[in-house]
């Protein structure tokens, strides 16, 4: 498996690079399902808590990661196809919850899978809104939710950067938020909202952004 060859290497030689300050990777369970929930603040976050995580985490990750051109493009596919992501066409709904259903599938098979509930990235470092689709997943699959605070990966590579940059970066794994049997007879609309809101502020807590209070929209220019 390509994770399985890359993991080993890539690893110390990121670690050496960039030392990344990682806090709390106790708080992942080592086995059975779970869903590492985290602020999006680069594309880096999905290389970075891959490396830093306990165990192997599989994202939901855009297409255009699977599809670029040139050295850049082949190590990103490379990357996100060994670490057992899953393509998602952000403007296609129906792709989108076909790769939720994937997710899902993954985490009833005990796998660890990785989420940004904010959607996409916060381009002004604030942290916003949650999206239900972390909850969901949970309350499907019965399985916790293990907060996830990155800071500093917004300075690996920048926007308009073409090169990553050394930048000092912190990941803090938060305890596990359990899930079975807390919202048995809570309406699912409910469940769904307050379990999601519990994890933005855990995430909140550990990253100390500044809190938008709304959802996270992409910009015009890159909604194509």
């Amino acid at each position: 498996m390509i994770y399985e060859l890359l993991h080993p290497i890539v690893t110390p030689l990121a670690t050496a690079i960039w030392r990344p300050e990682v806090v709390g990777r106790e708080n992942v369970p080592p086995t059975g399902p779970v869903i590492l929930a985290s602020n999006h603040l680069s594309f880096a976050d999905s290389v970075v808590i891959p490396l830093t995580s306990p165990r192997q985490v599989a994202f939901l990750a855009k297409s255009e990661y699977f599809t670029g051109k040139g050295l850049k493009g082949w190590i990103s596919r490379e990357w996100f196809e060994g670490v057992g992501s899953i393509p998602v066409d952000r403007d296609d709904t129906r792709a989108a919850q076909a790769s939720l259903d994937l997710a899902l599938a993954h985490l009833r098979s005990g796998g660890a899978f990785g989420i940004y509930p904010e959607g996409t990235r916060s381009r002004d470092g604030r942290l916003y809104r949650g999206r239900t689709g972390v909850a969901w997943l949970a309350l499907e699959a019965g399985c916790p939710v293990v907060p996830v605070g990155l800071s500093g990966t917004q300075d690996i590579q920048p926007v308009g950067s073409r090169l990553p940059r050394r930048a000092k970066v912190r990941v803090e794994f938060g305890p596990a938020i359990p899930v079975a049997g807390r919202f048995d007879g809570v309406p699912s609309g409910r469940a769904r909202r307050e379990l999601t809101d519990e994890v933005m502020a855990a995430i909140l807590g550990m990253t100390g952004q500044e809190w938008a209070g709304e959802y996270n929209q992409r910009p015009p220019e890159t909604a194509a």
